[in-house]
């Protein structure tokens, strides 16, 4: 039975790429032009292009299906708050906290973080997820 701590921590690091963005545009139908269009992104409060908030919460969906957790466990919930801008070029590093771990429901909450280069919070938010046990 795999057993958590509170604290335990685990964490992941990426760099974000214009054709990243540019992809997550199309598969998602989000073509809004802040994220592909540099002319007019720069006409915006952000004065140039930026990520969809969603890339860089797949950073931590990726630690929690392969590593805090890790496999078999499925979300329950994800509150998120966007604190800063991610653009192209920035390294993003998602980070999840174990914040309370119910060994009889099998249920883990994480509070979730990402941020950039500068150690600034591009997103912050918890996550609770159901956790099997897999055979080995």
């Amino acid at each position: 039975m795999r057993k958590f701590t509170i604290g335990q921590s685990a964490r992941r690091a990426k760099v974000v790429t214009a054709e990243e963005i540019a992809f997550f545009a199309e598969y998602s139908g989000d073509n809004n032009p802040v994220h592909i269009d540099p002319e007019f992104a720069a006409k915006t409060r952000f004065k140039g292009v930026i990520a969809h908030g969603m890339i860089a919460t797949v950073l931590m969906t990726a630690i929690l299906g392969t590593e805090l957790p890790g496999p078999g466990s499925v979300y329950l919930s994800q509150s998120i708050k966007f604190t800063a801008p991610v653009r192209p070029g920035d390294e993003i590093t998602a980070e999840v906290t174990v914040k309370a771990w119910n060994a009889e429901k099998r249920i883990i909450t994480v509070e979730t973080r990402c941020f950039n280069q500068h150690s600034a919070d591009v997103l912050t938010g918890e996550a609770v997820l159901l956790v099997d046990d897999l055979p080995a």
